[in-house]
């Protein structure tokens, strides 16, 4: 927890010098005066692997980022979990030059557990997450950006895809462009979970770092390790995550990526394809 917190002061102390580049007033632009498509800043997303951008989506302007597909599959103490999840848009709306109106919905996933020779399977809606970005600098020019995205999860999940139950939480996305091409991004993360054991709740500080590095003018190759920190006795997660992204459009982008478990906490292997648009 302190290594996380002092990380995020030594970055926002930079923002002054890194993000203070002289920029056209976009102020005026809002979900019903929209921002000109001469005045739009680069096609960014939450996408992927698990990194979220600091960018907000331009005022009055429209985006879905999702799955097209990711499959799941797990083996810890001898039980065996396979998932799918099939098509989660994101979907967002710009409402100010710095903030944006998020909604992301699963309308379907399923999981089969094989424990002692039995399985046993469940598939349906999953849950609901709505958020809203807000960018505090850097969102239309500079080196350093950085945003806040409060979160609540909807239950809307079936028992034993979803726990039923309200969660939420803060992501504090910071991006730095670094020497020769590559972009880092650091991510604290703080959540209010449920026990998995009983009616209580608990917090979990996750933390990340992404980097990536353009190949040509299309595509962009990404690196990252992740980590989640349970504030009781649940065991924490470590995971190392590459992904591709394939730009043929301005405004399109598709992605194809994997995570990989390092210490057999949730699925030990995620493989996806995302497909992601702005209007």
């Amino acid at each position: 927890m302190r290594c996380v917190l002092l990380a995020l002061v030594l970055t926002l102390l930079t923002a002054a010098a890194l993000g203070d580049d002289p920029v056209a007033d976009k102020s005026g632009f809002t979900l019903f005066n929209p921002t000109p498509e001469a005045d739009l800043r680069a096609f960014s997303t939450d996408r992927p692997p698990k990194a979220n951008s600091p960018y907000t989506v331009d005022a009055g302007h429209f985006q879905y980022e999702t799955d097209v597909a990711v499959f799941g599959h797990g083996n810890n103490e001898g039980v065996r979990t396979q998932s799918w999840t099939v098509f989660d848009p994101t979907l967002k709306l710009g409402l100010t030059n710095t903030i944006d109106g998020e909604v992301q919905i699963t309308p379907y996933e399923s999981v089969a557990t094989t424990s002692a020779g039995s399985t046993t399977s469940m598939a349906g809606i999953g849950d609901t997450f709505a958020r809203l970005k807000f960018n505090f600098v850097g969102d239309d020019a500079g080196d350093f950006a950085a945003a806040a995205i409060p979160y609540i999860k909807i239950p809307t999940a079936r028992s034993g895809l979803g726990n039923n139950a309200v969660e939420g939480g803060v992501i504090l996305p910071m991006s730095i462009n670094a020497p020769h091409g590559f972009t880092v991004i650091v991510m604290p993360e703080g959540d209010y979970l449920k026990d998995a054991s009983d009616s209580g709740y608990h917090g979990v500080v996750d933390f990340l770092v992404n980097v990536s590095h353009p190949i040509n003018d299309r595509w962009t190759v990404y690196t990252e390790l992740f980590t989640s920190q349970p504030l009781n006795d649940e065991r924490p997660s470590y995971s190392l995550d590459g992904a591709f992204t394939f730009v043929p459009r301005p405004n399109l982008q598709w992605d194809f990526g994997a995570n990989y478990s390092l210490n057999g906490v949730g699925p030990r292997i995620q493989l996806y394809v995302g497909l992601s648009q702005r209007f």
